[in-house]
């Protein structure tokens, strides 16, 4: 029997980012780091708990997962991209760094990626994009999957362009002409969205604009214990969820 070939030919989006980062993946870290600002910051305030596990959705070259695999080494870390291209790049950077053992890595996209399949993990303390959901199509969808996958008492940051509202108008202008050309583009309702889950699911948000708003940093907590929910009977209930 044949496999029907739109189950072995890679997505359109997935053959997008391949050509994109086919060749920039040589200079991508060189080259952004200049302009891809709070990443940083995110390492540093993802703080795991002891045998935690973090995830980073758009994992790229490896670069934000080096650096927090080196600062919380008591922790557990995985990543994922849509572009294979990148990832060979990741592998490459880890055994340099002697971190293979520490991260483990593998093609899945941001919107149905299933990690008990992936990782053997169902889910995780922190997950994590940084400059990803302004190159997903779907972006909104990701978070909302993203977020399934966060355990009780976890939390998902996210840090990305913003809408560069305390900015001039002309550096606005520049930029976001400059990010279209590599398919970015700042998703100008990434506050309302956030706001809105938050409400709905009774977590924490916390939502920062970074350098006059060129980059937006946001920390989604959840609650350490399920909100509960009537049951026929008429008692609480609590859903089921696996701890991490």
């Amino acid at each position: 029997m044949n496999t029907p070939a739109s189950l072995t030919e890679p997505s359109s989006d997935r053959r997008l980012m391949d050509s994109i980062y086919r060749r920039q993946r040589h200079i991508y870290d060189l080259s952004r780091r200049y302009y891809l600002l709070g990443r940083d910051r995110l390492v540093a305030e993802l703080k795991p708990p002891a045998g935690g596990s973090v995830l980073e959705i758009g994992c790229g070259t490896g670069r934000n997962l080096i650096a927090a695999a080196a600062a919380y080494p008591q922790a557990r870390f995985f990543g994922l991209d849509l572009s294979e291209e990148m990832l060979k790049t990741a592998r490459a950077a880890l055994a340099r760094h002697r971190l293979s053992h520490a991260v483990d890595i593998a093609a899945a996209d941001a919107v149905d990626f299933e990690p008990l399949r992936l990782f053997g993990v169902p889910v995780f303390s922190r997950i994590f994009f940084s400059y990803t959901l302004s190159m997903i199509p779907p972006w909104e969808r990701a978070i909302a999957h993203a977020w399934k996958q966060v355990a009780p008492g976890g939390q998902l940051f996210i840090v990305d362009f913003g809408q560069s509202e305390a900015l001039p108008p002309p550096f606005r202008a520049v930029l976001w002409w400059w990010l279209a050309k590599f398919h970015v583009a700042p998703r100008a309702a990434l506050h309302h969205v956030l706001a809105e889950m938050a409400r709905e699911e009774r977590a924490d948000l916390d939502f920062t604009p970074l350098y006059g708003g060129y980059a937006w940093y946001a920390v989604l907590t959840r609650p350490a214990a399920a909100a509960p929910r009537p049951a026929p009977d008429g008692r609480e209930t609590f859903p089921p969820f696996a701890a991490t």
